[in-house]
């Protein structure tokens, strides 16, 4: 393993993006635990990814606009239900020790969603691990899986330390409503964003 895919990796995981905003939003509103959980989530959700890679079926995703442009939108759609969703749900974005518990579950779930819908990520993949393996490699599909497994560490790892750091100031914000409100449309309108960035890109 390379240090330039070390770097590279640790650059693209700690870019701000949906992953991280919905890491934060877990920590502020639910604490260590739930932001922990969230991370676990968001990695789960480049499985998929990862598997399109090394069985080749990136290739079809890159050569059929129209199956990138299905995705695409359907990750655009759902980046817009949890924007609408932060705003509803004022216990979305809350610090409320007595607030009925959200489950692991439904919380891993939201966060495999958000990186599933995300077809940039199949391109990341697609255009980001073969340049660290020789395809003359008679390993070259398991140094894909290995190098994809250190990717997925260091995303955990990094999501998990944004929202412990999230966490660790819920208490400065307990007992100021205004704060969590605006940071609840904060929230609302990163996931806009973010949406309307995945709508405008190309492949």
């Amino acid at each position: 393993m390379s240090l330039a895919f070390l770097l590279t990796t640790l650059v693209v995981v700690a870019t701000p993006g949906t992953g991280v905003v919905y890491t934060l939003a877990a920590g502020l509103s639910r604490g260590k635990r739930a932001s922990v959980v969230a991370a676990f989530g968001c990695t789960l959700g480049i499985v998929p990814h990862m598997a399109a890679t090394v069985t080749g079926a990136a290739a079809l995703l890159h050569a059929s606009a129209t199956a990138f442009q299905i995705l695409k939108y359907a990750g655009v759609a759902y980046l817009l239900y949890m924007a609408w969703a932060t705003l509803k749900d004022k216990d979305a974005v809350a610090v409320d020790e007595g607030a009925t518990p959200v489950s692991a579950g439904r919380v891993i779930a939201r966060g495999v969603l958000i990186n599933i819908l995300n077809p940039k990520l199949t391109m990341f993949f697609f255009a980001f691990l073969p340049q660290f393996v020789d395809p003359a490699e008679p390993n070259a599909a398991a140094r894909m899986l290995g190098l994809g497994g250190v990717f997925m560490a260091v995303t955990f790892l990094v999501f998990a330390a944004y929202g412990v750091l999230a966490a660790s100031v819920r208490g400065h914000v307990t007992s100021r409503p205004r704060v969590m409100t605006w940071l609840r449309r904060t929230f609302a309108g990163s996931f806009v964003a973010l949406g309307a960035k995945l709508a405008v890109t190309a492949r």
